[in-house]
């Protein structure tokens, strides 16, 4: 299970790279001012948390982290490589919306997750 998260991981960040230049400029969305449309930083910020949160309940919750790591280097390799050496990330601040919102709320998920774990061992020794 845990591997066909760490999968749905690197599919998920593959997709947000390459759906990230998408823009209202009327060749996929319709004409709006050429305005970003960073659509991917809410889907980010709402899969990779459910990853964490998925895996770290399969049983040791350090497990959360993985796909986590998976989700990061996957946006960091295929983000500066990109297919072909292109570079995939934009310059501007569509990428750190992308970076911030799917690491900072799994981040959040998995330290809560790891805080349970360690208020109930501490409680269970006593």
């Amino acid at each position: 299970m845990l591997v066909l998260l760490s999968v749905d991981a690197v599919l998920l960040a593959v997709l947000e790279l390459f759906f990230l230049p998408l823009r209202f400029d009327g060749l996929v969305l319709p004409r709006l001012g050429d305005a970003p449309f960073p659509i991917v930083a809410l889907v980010a910020a709402v899969t990779t948390p459910w990853l964490v949160s998925v895996a770290a309940g399969l049983g040791n919750r350090k497990l959360g982290m993985i796909p986590l790591l998976v989700w990061l280097v996957t946006m960091l390799v295929v983000g500066v490589t990109g297919p072909g050496g292109d570079l995939v990330l934009v310059g501007d601040a569509r990428t750190l919306l992308l970076l911030a919102c799917g690491a900072v709320p799994a981040g959040l998920v998995l330290g809560g997750v790891l805080g349970r774990a360690a208020r109930e061992s501490t409680t269970g020794r006593r």
